[in-house]
């Protein structure tokens, strides 16, 4: 079968380098519009429930809201594994299920399981499943905040969730945004305890007075009154403070008691339970920021997050010119710069391996002609690599990309081995007294060395199919890089068999070629070091098995030493600090502490911008308490410190 490719590719030249012309171009384009993301989809199927208690201790919240909920779907269809976590006024469950288990049926199961057990949580406490995101979290944190001060927290706060965060929900990908810091606007009741006295009021009845007013009624229709129908509605919701102002609570001596008159009604803060501030270098020593609104954007899985990025950055674009002009809207922190590092990181390593695989070829083979043939080998296998990820849906990510990288080397392995044959017997056929045609030539070269070049590939395939027996997390994160490494690998395989012979013949056939044409110096040398060697270990085979043994030994026994980690460490760019206070600590001196630590960073030079959050936000798995504190912040990547 083999020799029957290699002749084909013969006679069909011209065909052979038009698909190989044509899977450039393709492949290129694919290279180009693939996803890219830091690691592979290893999104296992899980539901997250939240669900908000306020004012519950977290005993409480265990006991009455995650305890039940627990229980419920313990032992539900498909279920691996419950986790929770019970804080103040928060409970968060998650629910992972098999790997290959279809989401949406699973959050089927789920919700099928809360309805059973609705009616023994607290009155009012309604668990919400949390919207479908990525294992990745958090892709992108924007910071709104006013330089003049100008625009109150309070209107900060509204713009953030009513007009920035309703925008970004509508960009595809975007799985949820969470807000935090500012303050959400409330209308606050503040009841005066000596008028409810005077006039006989409850605060019972106030609270009715207050729910029952913010409503709009129907009442029906009227279509007798001419040739139009005439809605009838009652308009009762509560628009500004003056309506709520007006609002009777009762009757008292055949006169209406307007809330106002026991009672003040104001505009304030809901009570928060964290809280933010971002600030920017600008210039040499200045900073500019301040307690601020942060967005935290989660994508949906599968989504490219380069792409989200730069949708969400055209969206604040387009906003910026409807925001009022005192407010800056910038990214804290974007998983996107680390993605676009580690791929320039490995790209270059990518460079940097094919320019030294093509001086080592030039120096072993003194020849641009077959050094160019071998050559084709690596943009040929790579783009073809491309193509099959496009097939199967495999983004382009540092797994995938560390397969290639390590690939590179030997993707010109058996075109090296092709072409060297070919041109050592078109220099002995040349110079013989019967020369065959050099198309027969290169094609009893080719197959000379073909079963050399398949055992060795195969051997050297044979050593990566152990990824795939690989489980879990582990099998998900790197069996993309066998597959990058065994797709490139068979890749260059059929380019040794297909292309290099059509170049070979085209490119060597009719050179002129001296009877004294001789090998490389550097090869020349190395043949000599070779033998030396050779001939040193077949004279002393018991001293070359024992030093063997023994590098063997010293190699288990560093190995054994070496630090055992799940991922190698990364350089994001970025540093989190966290400042734990002791439980209990309040939010107002969370945030006093974390001013103090702020103005400590703002000293150092290589610090670019910091981003704060104290707490968690409104249904947010991040469910923190206010004694914890969580700071990002941004080096200078041309500090000539080290990490």
């Amino acid at each position: 079968m083999l020799n029957s490719i290699i002749r084909f590719a013969l006679q069909q030249r011209m065909l052979v380098i038009a698909i190989a012309l044509f899977l450039v171009g393709y492949g290129t384009w694919q290279a180009l519009h693939a996803p890219i993301d830091v690691f592979p989809d290893l999104n296992r199927p899980r539901v997250v429930i939240m669900t908000e208690a306020p004012g519950l201790a977290p005993e409480e919240v265990e006991a009455l809201i995650t305890f039940p909920i627990e229980t419920s779907v313990n032992g539900a269809n498909g279920v691996q594994a419950v986790r929770s976590s019970s804080g103040v006024g928060i409970s968060v469950i998650y629910v992972e299920f098999d790997w290959g288990t279809d989401i949406y049926n699973d959050r089927q199961i789920v919700n099928e399981r809360l309805q059973l057990i609705t009616e023994q949580l607290p009155k009012g406490v309604q668990p919400q499943l949390a919207p479908v995101s990525s294992i990745m979290g958090q892709i992108l944190m924007l910071g709104i905040w006013s330089d003049s001060g100008e625009t109150k927290p309070l209107e900060m706060r509204t713009i953030a969730d009513w007009v920035v965060r309703q925008r970004l929900l509508t960009i595809p990908g975007v799985s949820q945004v969470f807000t935090m810091g500012g303050g959400r606007k409330q209308f606050q009741v503040l009841v005066d305890p000596d008028a409810m006295l005077r006039f006989g009021v409850t605060l019972h009845d106030v609270k009715q007075a207050v729910m029952n007013s913010n409503e709009n009624a129907t009442g029906g229709y009227l279509d007798e009154q001419g040739p139009n129908e005439l809605l009838v509605r009652a308009l009762g919701r509560v628009q500004s403070i003056e309506d709520l102002q007006k609002v009777v609570v009762t009757i008292r001596e055949g006169k209406p008691l307007a809330l106002a008159q026991i009672a003040r009604v104001v505009e304030g803060a809901q009570v928060k339970r964290g809280d933010s501030a971002a600030f920017f270098r600008e210039g040499d020593d200045a900073f500019t920021g301040g307690d601020a609104v942060v967005l935290t954007i989660n994508k949906q899985p599968g989504a490219d997050t380069r792409r989200v990025t730069e949708d969400v950055q055209n969206a604040i674009d387009d906003l910026r010119a409807s925001l009022p002009e005192d407010l800056r809207v910038e990214p804290l922190y974007s998983q996107k710069a680390f993605i676009d590092r580690a791929i320039e990181n490995v790209v270059e390593a990518l460079r940097d391996g094919g320019i030294l695989v093509v001086i080592i070829l030039f120096l072993f083979l003194m020849n641009f002609r077959t050094t160019f043939i071998t050559l084709t080998a690596i943009p040929l296998s790579i783009l073809m690599t491309a193509i099959v990820f496009s097939i199967f849906g495999i983004s382009i990510n540092t797994m995938t990309l560390g397969g290639l990288a390590v690939a590179i080397g030997e993707l010109v392995d058996d075109a090296i081995v092709d072409v060297e044959n070919i041109f050592r017997r078109l220099r002995e056929n040349r110079v013989a007294k019967s020369p065959k045609h050099p198309l027969l030539v290169v094609f009893q070269a080719s197959i000379e060395i073909r079963n050399s070049i398949v055992f060795g590939t195969i051997i050297v395939i044979l050593v990566f199919l152990p990824l795939f027996a690989l489980s879990g997390m582990e099998g998900r994160l790197f069996t993309p890089l066998g597959i990058a490494y065994i797709v490139s690998i068979l890749s260059s395989l059929l380019v040794s068999l297909t292309v290099t012979p059509v170049l070979s013949y085209w490119l060597l056939a009719g050179r002129k070629m001296s009877e004294e044409e001789k090998d490389g110096f550097l090869l020349r040398g190395l043949k000599w070091v070779g033998d030396k060697i050779i001939r040193f270990s077949l004279a002393v085979p018991h001293l070359n098995l024992l030093a063997t043994l023994a590098a063997v030994a010293l190699a288990g026994l560093f190995l054994m030493n070496l630090e055992r980690d799940f991922l190698p460490p990364f350089n994001e760019g970025t540093i989190q600090l966290n400042v734990v206070l002791p439980p209990g600590t309040s939010l107002e001196t969370s945030n006093d502490i974390a001013h103090r630590v702020e103005d400590r960073l703002k000293n150092i030079k290589d610090i670019l911008s910091i981003f704060r959050r104290t707490g968690r936000a409104e249904l947010d798995e991040h469910a923190e308490g206010v004694n914890m504190s969580e700071m990002l912040i941004e080096l200078n990547p041309e500090s000539e410190q080290s990490r």
